[in-house]
């Protein structure tokens, strides 16, 4: 197996100068180097060749005992050095201080066509960070986060990825619902990859700590390694040094949270498009590259419900339901943006920014519902036929997925049959009163009226449709199912359902069983409706 390590990180940023692999306080550095926790008896369980691919490796390598160990952390590669990273976070609205990377330890990076990823264990054992915890993580939340990760990449949304699930042999003790009753469960390691795993937090942190000297370090390098294209040398023609050493100006770092902002943007639009949850979206959870990233207590819509959130630690005050998150990410950019005000030291460009920010999300939230409803053109009663659709929705538990996916179906010349179209998606056609058949056939009336005016046509409208809105997404049911049947020792479903998400919309009709609203056994069911922030 050949991989050519590279360090881009941690030959340019500050260590931690303290070995010792104790909790504590890092301060004036932006990583920590430890070792992964030796594992027992690992076994592979699932590799990505999608992702093997983007990172020249082979699914021969991945057949390879250097491959297991490599990725479950028993194997040191030579020439690395594996590390934590060091940053803080805003949780639910409140300053945190210091996190870092308490059950993560980044391996090393590898160089492919011209793209930097880093490769970093989650769950190979306790760093500087974890503070009171230990550092591994369980084969229920690993299978959460290797099959989501891939699946989000084949939706379309930035995403970090992951490129293997492996168990490690050993048990881990945890309180799944935080209620007092500890079990041991199987130990489990993904390996994720990303071009970067830097977050708002781990600007906040130098700032939180008035350290501006490993503040500007970080940002220029993060400029100057993933927003080249913001960055102007002075000396265009000359060498890498020359450029790693040119100083970056004040509007460039303007420009640079002008693109965190857009790309953040980018990333949570596409989760309303599909009706995806995060479910923690603390600052420390937010991307610098607009990824999504840490994948915890996360769901996609069951029925269309703006208020809900996966997270039990969320459910009294629901910070970060669904229809809140474009706000959220709007709150967290003004973190970010007092975490770089001492570079800048002026507000009024950081200010135009996050005003830009509100703008553009109405707007490209509008343009991602038209698209959701087959519109080409732009009107401005746009907005009402879109609220209206919103409003019925909830008139009673309507399926997100279901509806959207068959709403293609609909023709504007038989307005009529919309709610013959739409029926398989309410979850009990009991509820749907004689109200609220009169207010779904007041928008069909108007919806069709709008699609005669728009120039596309009906086959046209529906592909369009149907490359926006999926077929099939990771139901929390479905990835428990997969979960339950893992602690079994029967991993066959994690393969099927990693191969049915690689393409979310075709109609793959021999895995139609997976177009189906959620199962009622699963509506209270613990990983199927709510889930701890426990791993």
């Amino acid at each position: 197996m050949n991989i050519n390590p590279k360090h881009t990180f941690t030959s340019n940023l500050p260590a931690d100068p303290i070995l010792e692999n104790t909790r504590r306080q890092v301060t004036k550095a932006c990583y920590s180097y430890v070792k992964p926790k030796q594992t027992s008896n690992p076994k592979l369980l699932h590799v990505s060749p999608e992702m093997l691919k983007e990172l020249g490796l082979s699914e021969n390598d991945a057949k390879r005992k250097q491959f297991l160990n490599i990725f479950t952390g028993n194997t040191v590669l030579e020439n690395t050095n594996p590390y934590a990273m060091c940053y803080g976070g805003h949780q639910f609205g409140h300053w945190a201080g210091q996190l870092g990377d308490g059950r993560a330890i980044n391996l090393f990076e590898i160089e492919h066509n011209n793209q930097n990823w880093k490769l970093q264990l989650k769950g190979a054992g306790e760093t500087p960070y974890s503070r009171t915890a230990d550092g591994l993580a369980v084969l229920r939340s690993s299978i959460r986060e290797y099959l989501c990760s891939e699946a989000m990449h084949h939706l379309g949304v930035p995403t970090t990825r992951a490129l293997s699930l492996a168990l490690s042999g050993d048990q881990v003790l945890r309180d799944v619902m935080y209620n007092g009753n500890p079990e041991y469960e199987k130990g489990a390691i993904v390996c994720r990859v990303s071009p970067s795993f830097l977050r708002f937090g781990s600007f906040e942190i130098f700032a939180a700590r008035n350290d501006t000297e490993t503040l500007k370090t970080l940002v220029d390098y993060t400029i100057k390694t993933h927003f080249k294209h913001l960055f102007t040398s002075s000396d265009p023609g000359g060498t890498e040094e020359s450029f790693r050493e040119t100083e970056i100006n004040k509007q460039t770092y303007v420009s640079f949270f002008n693109e965190v902002a857009l790309r953040n943007l980018d990333m949570v639009i596409h989760w309303q498009r599909v009706g995806f949850t995060h479910g923690v979206m603390n600052t420390d959870n937010l991307s610098i590259l607009g990824l999504t990233i840490d994948y915890g207590p996360y769901g996609w819509l069951e029925g269309y419900e703006p208020g809900w959130t996966p997270n039990t630690t969320d459910s009294q005050h629901k910070r970060y339901r669904f229809g809140a998150q474009p706000d959220i990410v709007h709150w967290n950019l003004y973190q970010l943006a007092n975490a770089l005000y001492p570079l800048i030291e002026e507000a009024e460009g950081l200010e135009a920014v996050l005003a830009n920010y509100a703008i553009q999300k109405e707007a490209k939230y509008l343009q991602m519902m038209r698209s959701k409803i087959g519109l080409s053109t732009e009107e401005p009663k746009d907005a009402n036929l879109i609220q209206e659709l919103e409003d019925c929705l909830q008139l009673t538990e309507t399926d997100m997925t279901i509806f959207f996916r068959n709403l293609a179906n609909f023709d504007s010349a038989t307005p009529t049959n919309g709610l013959q179209i739409i029926r398989e998606s309410f979850y009990e056609i009991k509820t749907v009163t004689e109200a609220v058949k009169n207010r779904w056939n007041l928008w069909f009336d108007s919806y069709a009226d709008r699609l005669q005016r728009d120039p596309i046509s009906a086959k046209a409208k529906k592909e369009n449709m149907n490359s926006v809105n999926p077929k099939y997404v990771l139901r929390n049911y479905m990835a428990q199912l997969a979960i339950d049947d893992a602690n079994k020792g029967d991993y066959k479903l994690i393969d099927d359902l990693f191969n049915l998400l690689k393409q979310p919309y075709a109609e793959q009709p021999k895995h139609e069983k997976w177009f189906a609203k959620r199962p009622e056994w699963a509506r209270h069911k613990v990983g199927c409706s709510m889930l701890s922030c426990s791993s």
